[in-house]
C-alpha cells in the first residue's frame, strides 16, 4: 500500500448505470474498487443509477474512475454531467466519448482518414437490411449502431434471416448498421495514454468457440482462448498497433481504450471495427490481459488510469470563483 495514493483525493467508481451493460459495469467497478483500495486510494462505490450525480460534489469527490459501460455511461453524457461539476473523470472526454460509442459515425470518421474499416450501410428497417445483404452479401452483421458487448448482434447468412436480425438490433437502437464480415484472426488492443504518448499494449487475438464471440462467451465461459503473444506473422502486430494508435488519435480519445480488429484471412489486411473507451475491468477481461502481458499488474493499470482523470474543460463550475 502507497500512502501517496491518498493525495489522489476521494475517488468515485461510478459503476452499474442503466444501460444494457449494466451486469458488467458492476462487475468491472468491483474489481476497480477493490484494487484501488489496495493500494491505498480513498475509493467509493457511485451507481449513478441510484444515486444523482450532483452528490459527487456534495460528498466531496476529487476525482472519478469510470467502469460504467454502454449508453449513459460511454457515450459522452456522463461525461458532459462531470465537466459541469467539475469533477476529474478517467476516459476519453464528451465528444471522443459520443463518437466512438456511434459506430456509423466512428466509421464514417475513420474512412474519412484513410483507416481501413470494412464496408457498411446504415439502415432503418428490414426491406434496408435485405438491401444491404444483396450489396454486402453472406455473411453480414447486424448490430446496433450504439450498443457494446456485442448485444443484438446477427450474423447474418440468408436474406430471410435479415428481418428477425434487424427486430433484434433494433429493440436495442433505431440506428442500425450492417457491416461486411471479415472472416479471418480477431485482435484486440488496448491503448494507455494521451495524444503522441499514447501507447498500444500487446495484441491479444481471440479464439472463440465455434467462431462466436458472443455476451456469453466474452463474460461468463472458460472455453474462448485468448493468445498473448498473438503468434502473428511477422511485421503484423506492430502494424496493427501503429493503425489502432491513429485510430484512437483520430477521435481524440485520451487516457485508455481498447479497439477490436478483423485481419482478413486471405490478404490480411486489417479492418478496425470499433473502438471502447470505457474498457471492460472484469475477471475475462482484455485491458487486464494485456497489461498483464506488459508487465502492468492489474492494481498498477487501474492507478495509471485514474491519475489520468481530466477534463476537456478545466474551469470552475457554475456558481464558484474563477
Amino acid at each position: 500500500m502507497n500512502p501517496l495514493n491518498a493525495s489522489l483525493g476521494k475517488v468515485a467508481v461510478l459503476m452499474g448505470g442503466a444501460s444494457a451493460e449494466r451486469e458488467i459495469s458492476l462487475m468491472s467497478g468491483q474489481g476497480v474498487l477493490q484494487a484501488l483500495r489496495s493500494q491505498g486510494v480513498d475509493a467509493h462505490a457511485f451507481d449513478p443509477a441510484e444515486r444523482d450525480l450532483w452528490e459527487l460534489r456534495r460528498d466531496g469527490f476529487a476525482r472519478c474512475f469510470i467502469t460504467l459501460h454502454g449508453r449513459f455511461g460511454e457515450d459522452g453524457t456522463v461525461q458532459g454531467a462531470l465537466e459541469l461539476l467539475g469533477i476529474a473523470y478517467t476516459g476519453s472526454g464528451v465528444m471522443a466519448s459520443s463518437m466512438a460509442i456511434d459506430k456509423v459515425m466512428t466509421k464514417r470518421l475513420w474512412r474519412a482518414e484513410g483507416l481501413s474499416t470494412p464496408a457498411w450501410f446504415q439502415v432503418d428497417s428490414a426491406a434496408a437490411a435485405q438491401r444491404a445483404f444483396a450489396e454486402l452479401g453472406a455473411p453480414m452483421i447486424v448490430k446496433p449502431a450504439r450498443e457494446g458487448s456485442t448485444i443484438g448482434l446477427t450474423k447474418v447468412s440468408t436474406l430471410a434471416q435479415c428481418q428477425a436480425a434487424y427486430a433484434l438490433a433494433a429493440q436495442h437502437d433505431p440506428e442500425v448498421l450492417c457491416e461486411q464480415f471479415i472472416s479471418g484472426d480477431e485482435v484486440t488492443i488496448a491503448v494507455l495514454g494521451t495524444g503522441a504518448a499514447a501507447k498500444a499494449l500487446p495484441l491479444i487475438r481471440i479464439i472463440a468457440a465455434d467462431g462466436n464471440y458472443d455476451y456469453q462467451n466474452k463474460y461468463f465461459t472458460d472455453t474462448t482462448q485468448y493468445l498473448v503473444p498473438a503468434l502473428l506473422p511477422a511485421g503484423e502486430e506492430e502494424q496493427i498497433q501503429q493503425l489502432v494508435l491513429k485510430a484512437y488519435r483520430s477521435l481524440s480519445c485520451r487516457g485508455w481504450a481498447r479497439a477490436d480488429v478483423m485481419i482478413d484471412g486471405a490478404t490480411r489486411q486489417p479492418y478496425l471495427l470499433e473502438i471502447n473507451t470505457s474498457p471492460g475491468m472484469t475477471g475475462h477481461s482484455l485491458v487486464p490481459m494485456a497489461a498483464k502481458a506488459a508487465g502492468i499488474s492489474y492494481a498498477d493499470l487501474c492507478l495509471e488510469v485514474l491519475q489520468h482523470a481530466a477534463l476537456d474543460y478545466a474551469v470552475a463550475p457554475v456558481g464558484e470563483a474563477k
